[in-house]
């Protein structure tokens, strides 16, 4: 595209936007409409401000069907404002800003595309290779990423004459009715269904070729996200991912469901395995019958053979331990009329309150990551009972938030321990933590 050659906004366009918008608007807004330039199918973006009784149209973007790039000028975007037009050479604006100086600048085609619909739509059936497209039905403003959809997947038109615009620029769906008959008779036997906007592409597919319900592949895709979808200061799931894939995901999250466990109980027994050299592809492995049984007997394996490290290693260790322990003592002074909280200062520590609650704080590494202080252990104690290990929690330095938190045998805590953690003392130790980074930035 040659941005020099770009004509004025015809008047037939300027009178179809009063047409639909006959009522003036004080702040900025922006329609599109569609013309040839060079054989190429462009949309350019109007920018419409009405001022004392005067409207003002302004050419702010230009994109290209088959462009890599497009085109702007006088129009940046702000993560909360949105888009925003400069109206200084139209005498609009008392001063210019930094991104308008009345000139075009090139960008990726992704960007400078504001919600504008387009006022000459039917323009794209005058085109031989887009006469059938069903440009009419599809209700969205993404227009050429619909257009470029049906260049490759002319199964497009069909998904829209179905009643389903929704999914006619979903590439997955294209291609799959592209390729199988049996997918384009269920799609119609289910239309109604695939309709609903909570149903992805994805759970439409997954529905499709497990036989599963429409509720069913919803929520196996929803935890397939959350479990892929971590956050750097959040656990580490890959070894969870590596292992189980496909058909094998969806018999793990029953799995889990059926033993009444979560991610963190089966990532420490997995990482016990894995440290063990175990087969994981064998069920009796990956699927254990007592999960909770063979949990505790992986993990107190894992712990002999861990212990034989050499004692300086040991006392390195220690000594790291007290380091970060005594960084973040601030984080544990706080208590109620109920609960005290207290942050281990020992690997010794946190062997007795994993022997003392029987779970594994004492023996999966923790005693490791808290030195190197990827992440805190701390201890919930009844006030009339200090000394005695009641809750453990896991905090992440790095996401502010509790990791995990749990009593004898790694039970769920009561609702006012919860409470205690999540509304008193978690705001409280966020606070501590930044005023302990504020002390060391000065």
């Amino acid at each position: 595209m040659d941005i020099n050659n770009l004509k004025p906004i015809p008047k037939y366009i300027e009178n179809q936007d009063k047409k639909y918008y006959r009522q003036a608007c004080g702040n900025t807004r922006f329609y599109s409409y569609l013309t040839r330039w060079q054989k190429e199918l462009i949309k350019i973006t109007v920018a419409v401000k009405q001022f004392k009784g005067a409207r003002y149209y302004k050419q702010v973007a230009v994109h290209g069907l088959h462009s890599p790039v497009c085109f702007a000028k006088d129009i940046d975007c702000y993560i909360i404002g949105g888009y925003v037009v400069c109206w200084y050479s139209e005498g609009l604006q008392k001063y210019p800003k930094s991104y308008a100086d009345d000139k075009w600048y090139t960008y990726k085609d992704k960007y400078f595309d504001p919600y504008a619909p387009c006022v000459n739509l039917n323009y794209v059936l005058k085109i031989p290779e887009f006469k059938y497209c069903a440009i009419n039905g599809y209700n969205q403003t993404s227009i050429f990423k619909y257009l470029r959809c049906y260049e490759k997947y002319p199964q497009a038109e069909y998904l829209i004459k179905l009643g389903l615009p929704n999914l006619a620029d979903k590439r997955t769906i294209l291609a799959l009715l592209k390729k199988d008959k049996a997918f384009r008779r269920w799609i119609i036997k289910n239309k109604d269904i695939c309709n609903l906007q909570y149903n992805n592409a994805s759970s439409i597919i997954h529905a499709y070729k497990t036989g599963n319900t429409f509720e069913e592949s919803r929520k196996f895709i929803e935890r397939k996200s959350k479990l892929y979808l971590t956050k750097k200061y959040e656990c580490d799931y890959s070894p969870i991912k590596k292992l189980f894939r496909g058909e094998a995901l969806e018999r793990f999250f029953a799995y889990i469901d059926e033993q009444k466990i979560n991610y963190g109980l089966y990532l420490d027994y997995l990482n016990a395995c894995n440290d063990l050299q175990l087969d994981m592809s064998l069920s009796k492995n990956a699927f254990p019958h007592d999960f909770m049984r063979w949990h505790d007997i992986r993990i107190d394996e894992c712990a002999s053979k861990r212990a034989q490290i050499d004692e300086r290693k040991r006392k390195e260790l220690y000594k790291k331990f007290a380091v970060t322990a005594d960084k973040f003592l601030p984080l544990q002074n706080f208590l109620n009329e109920k609960y005290a909280v207290f942050i281990a200062k020992s690997p010794a520590e946190l062997i007795n309150e994993g022997n003392t609650l029987h779970h594994c704080v004492g023996k999966m590494g923790y005693d490791e990551k808290m030195a190197r202080g990827e992440t805190l252990i701390f201890f919930v104690r009844r006030l009339t009972a200090p000394d005695k290990p009641f809750i453990t929690m896991e905090y992440s330095v790095y996401g502010k938030n509790v990791l995990q938190c749990y009593g004898n045998k790694n039970t769920k805590p009561n609702n006012n321990v919860l409470d205690f953690v999540n509304n008193c003392w978690l705001p409280f130790a966020n606070e501590q933590l930044k005023s302990l980074r504020l002390s060391k930035a000065a």
